[in-house]
């Protein structure tokens, strides 16, 4: 399995706009960071957890020119708001509607968001991407071209959204509580992706220090942090705060996995 980050950054990436703090003025590549996404490519099926609002710009800088599925986390529009730019994929596959694979409160949301993409055939716009809906819920493991995939629940503030774990790999994202059962779900990986946004707290995602506890908790080989804030500090500075099984991700890393 390969995994790419596509993108390691919040909802307003990384510079942000009108900002001139050292982060957002930083010449470290590593400090440029486009909205949280990830792709996974295993057993020649290419999987893009996240179609956030830059989706476009990553399929491009990590050239890649195949899409099989796309698994959301949630609905919040930096996850979500590139999957109009799905229509390439759609007609390079002949116009094979693109599996989907989301809660079903994802999929409302989609669905009042990008109304002309659920439209009828008749109806719908020549151009439009056409998707596959397949509704998913936490801990009940699905499968996609022999695939095992097992959706996590973890809390968003108050908000409930899902995580992925394939395999030996797991993917959480915009995470600021995960239940104990749902941790005892993250045992024994290979590498874990988890977000850290920043030192100070805040209301729905974890801070440096509740992810550092958390991943110890979890206790996987490798832990990368995601969905990070240019309030975190610049990478090569905070890189140093943490253990050794633990890094910060960065747009464009890339690391194989366990299958």
């Amino acid at each position: 399995m390969k995994v790419t980050l596509l993108g390691t950054g919040t909802s307003q990436g990384i510079p942000v706009i009108t900002c001139e703090c050292p982060v957002c003025q930083s010449d470290d590549k590593r400090d440029k960071r486009l909205r949280t996404s990830a792709a996974v490519f295993i057993k020649n099926v290419q999987i893009v957890i996240d179609t956030g609002t830059d989706f476009r710009m990553q399929m491009l800088q990590n050239n890649i020119k195949q899409l099989d599925a796309i698994l959301y986390t949630h609905a919040h529009k930096d996850h979500t708001g590139g999957m109009d730019d799905i229509r390439p994929f759609y007609f390079k596959n002949k116009q094979q509607d693109i599996p989907v694979f989301a809660s079903a409160d994802v999929f409302k949301q989609l669905r009042n968001d990008f109304s002309y993409m659920f439209a009828e055939a008749e109806n719908r716009y020549p151009g439009v991407a056409s998707i596959q809906e397949n509704i998913i819920q936490k801990n009940v493991p699905f499968h996609f071209r022999g695939i095992e995939i097992l959706p996590i629940e973890v809390w968003h503030g108050k908000l409930p959204i899902l995580g992925f774990r394939i395999g030996k790999f797991a993917y959480i994202t915009d995470a600021s509580y995960i239940e104990p059962n749902q941790i005892e779900l993250l045992k024994d990986l290979e590498v874990l992706v988890l977000n850290a946004l920043q030192h100070a707290p805040h209301y729905s995602h974890f801070t440096l220090q509740e992810a550092i506890a958390t991943a110890q908790e979890i206790g996987a080989k490798m832990t990368y942090f995601t969905h990070i804030s240019h309030t975190m500090g610049k990478h090569a500075c905070t890189e140093k705060l943490l253990p050794p099984n633990i890094r910060l991700g960065y747009d464009g890393l890339t690391f194989n996995v366990e299958d």
